[in-house]
C-alpha cells in the first residue's frame, strides 16, 4: 500500500491550488475604481439601426415613385422626338420618281406636236414611260412574228448615246443621259401605232411606205421640238429632227420588214 500512497502523491503533486484558479478567472478592476462596480464595465451600445438588414434599412425610406410604374429611361426616344413621322412621308411612287401627272403631259406632247412643250417637265429623267413604250413595240413586232426584243433595245440604248452626244456638242446648257433616253423613249409612241398597224395589215408597199414616212416624221418633230424647248436651242430644231429622223427609221424597218 505504501508504494500505490507513494505513487499517488508523487502523481498529483502539483502547485495547482483553488485559489489561484478563482483568481485566474476573476475580472481585473479597472483602473479607478476600488469597488469593483459594474460601472467601469458599462459600454456605449450601438444605435438600434446599427446592425439592420439593406432591405429593411430601404423599406424604411418613403419611396416617391409610382406603383407598376418604375422611373426607367429608355436609350431610344420616343416616336414624337422624330420630326418626321409615317403619315407625313410621301407617296412610294413619288418617292421612286414616278409621276403619271407628268407621265400624261408628256404623252399628249409627243401625239400632238403642234403643241409647245414645258421645259420643265420635260427635262426629268423619267424612264417609266419609255420601258413601257418599247416593251409594247416589242410585244407588237412579236405578234407580227418577229422576234426582235434585243434589237428594240440595243437600238435604243446606241441611239440615246449618238444623240447625247450630239446634243451636248449643240446646245450651251449641260444635257443628261437620262433627259435624252426619256425624250426619245417618250417619241417612240408613234413607232407603236404603226407596229399594231402592222399585225393587220402589210407595210411593204406604197400606203405602207407613205404610212411609215409619216410616223418617222411625227416621231423625230415632236423629239426635236422637245428638245430645242428643254434646252433653249431656238432656231435649231431641224437640225435635231435629222438625227432623230434616222433613228426611228430603224425602228420603222423592223415593223415594215
Amino acid at each position: 500500500m505504501s508504494n500505490f500512497e507513494q505513487f499517488d502523491i508523487d502523481f498529483y503533486q502539483s502547485d495547482y491550488i483553488a485559489e489561484n484558479q478563482e483568481q485566474g478567472y476573476s475580472r481585473p478592476e479597472p483602473p479607478g475604481n476600488e469597488y469593483g462596480s459594474k460601472q467601469g464595465w458599462a459600454v456605449a451600445s450601438p444605435p438600434p439601426d446599427a446592425f439592420a438588414s439593406p432591405e429593411r434599412a430601404s423599406s424604411s425610406q418613403q419611396y416617391t415613385g409610382q406603383i407598376f410604374q418604375p422611373a426607367f429611361t429608355s436609350e431610344f426616344p420616343p416616336n414624337s422626338a422624330y420630326p418626321d413621322s409615317f403619315d407625313e412621308e410621301p407617296p412610294l411612287l413619288e418617292e421612286l420618281g414616278i409621276n403619271f401627272d407628268h407621265i400624261w403631259q408628256k404623252t399628249l406632247t409627243v401625239l400632238n406636236p403642234m403643241k409647245p412643250a414645258e421645259g420643265s417637265i420635260m427635262n426629268e429623267t423619267d424612264l417609266t414611260g419609255p420601258m413601257v413604250f418599247c416593251l409594247a413595240l416589242g410585244a407588237m413586232l412579236l405578234l407580227a412574228g418577229k422576234v426582235h426584243f434585243g434589237y428594240v433595245y440595243g437600238m435604243s440604248a446606241i441611239g440615246c448615246t449618238a444623240i447625247h452626244a450630239l446634243l451636248s456638242l449643240m446646245s450651251i446648257t449641260s444635257v443628261s443621259y437620262g433627259c435624252v433616253a426619256s425624250v426619245l423613249g417618250y417619241c417612240l409612241l408613234p413607232m407603236v401605232i404603226l407596229s399594231t398597224y402592222a399585225v393587220f395589215f402589210s407595210l411593204q408597199g406604197f400606203l405602207g411606205t407613205l404610212l411609215a414616212l409619216l410616223i418617222i416624221g411625227w416621231c423625230s418633230l415632236s423629239a426635236s421640238k422637245i428638245f430645242t424647248s428643254a434646252l433653249s436651242m431656238e432656231g435649231q430644231q431641224f437640225l435635231v429632227a435629222y438625227p432623230c429622223a434616222l433613228l426611228y427609221g430603224l425602228f420603222a424597218l423592223m415593223a415594215i420588214f
